[in-house]
């Protein structure tokens, strides 16, 4: 299974608010269109964490661009990045050290279940939105 050109997955935890509500972000400000999603959970999740070995702690968002894959505070970056615009400022967090980024990124991520609640099934796409989800 290859991504079409041009393309990012990113992987998602479609079971957590932040994280669905992270995906509704993107769907409104990628006009471009560059980026396709599908949860962690999903046969197209396993099969790219298998194919690119990602380890199995990895449970939030994970952005898979030219056969590499990014997690944490580099995929929330690299979202920022290929959307361009004003999100590209976000680059400016490169700067900080990658440990304390991530450090960030795991406190937010522990308790995103407690802050913002969790699903009782996985996030459903708009009719609209449909062909963006794989």
């Amino acid at each position: 299974m290859e991504l079409p050109r041009g393309k990012s997955l990113l992987l998602f935890d479609g079971y957590c608010h932040l994280c669905s509500n992270t995906v509704r972000f993107i769907l409104r400000f990628d006009r471009r269109k560059k980026f396709l999603f599908s949860p962690l959970s999903s046969s197209v999740g396993i099969y790219w964490r298998e194919k690119l070995s990602i380890p199995e702690g990895l449970d939030s968002i994970i952005v898979i661009d030219n056969g590499s894959y990014y997690s944490k505070s580099d995929a929330s970056l690299k979202i920022a990045k290929k959307l361009g615009g004003i999100f590209h400022v976000a680059q400016v967090f490169y700067g900080l050290p990658k440990k304390y980024r991530d450090q960030v990124y795991d406190w937010l991520a522990k308790n995103r279940y407690r802050w913002f609640g969790k699903y009782n099934s996985c996030m459903i796409p708009k009719p609209e939105f449909k062909d963006r989800f794989i």
